[in-house]
């Protein structure tokens, strides 16, 4: 029983990832996000070409659909391999939705869910700030999400003393660098988009 629980909450916690908020919110105003700007269903394309409003309630609704079903895991199974597996569904989901034939986005918002689950709230927004000033800054800001997905395995790794953990980071790491590859060879060409925060 317990293996068709784990089984039926990580496949609600992919599906959940999978739902498009961006898609749907631009469709609520009249706009096929693919089309417009990177073509991207994330908060950061949202934001560019419906406004700050629409982003940031993009950004706060992908970033929940990994919160909560972290949380979630973390009170209800007590096995790291189980809790760490429906955490990374989320992330799957959002950066390959079923229901958009697995064109989603970068998946930047959902690990900072994830994020924010494991280190608590208070740990996160300090993070929060640091990136984005640090963005603000650099006015690149998939140059500063790479530079996360580097940490990812060292934070992870460090925080639990575990190199499960540190895997788990590493895997996040890897999806968040899968996802940017078009903002990495626009990096490497000089072309990549500023941030304009």
């Amino acid at each position: 029983m317990n293996d068709l629980l784990f089984v039926i909450h990580a496949l609600l916690a992919y599906l959940l990832g999978s739902i498009p908020f961006g898609y749907l919110i631009a469709k609520t105003q009249g706009v096929d996000i693919q089309k417009l700007g990177s073509g991207n269903i994330g908060g950061t394309n949202v934001r560019r070409n419906l406004g700050f409003k629409w982003g940031l309630i993009v950004g706060l609704l992908d970033f929940s659909k990994s919160y909560l079903p972290s949380v979630v895991a973390c009170r209800l199974w007590d096995t790291d391999w189980r809790i760490l597996f429906i955490s990374l569904m989320p992330v799957i989901g959002h950066i390959f939705p079923i229901w958009l034939r697995f064109k989603g986005g970068k998946g930047v918002s959902t690990v900072f869910g994830i994020i924010a689950a494991y280190f608590g709230l208070p740990i996160f927004l300090a993070g929060l700030v640091v990136w984005y000033l640090v963005v603000k800054k650099v006015q690149l800001m998939s140059l500063v999400n790479l530079v996360v997905g580097i940490f990812l395995p060292f934070l992870f790794g460090f925080a639990f003393h575990s190199f499960v953990y540190a895997s788990f980071g590493f895997l996040l790491c890897l999806l968040i660098w899968w996802s940017h590859r078009e903002n990495i060879h626009r990096l490497l060409a000089g072309t990549e988009n500023p941030a304009n925060y």
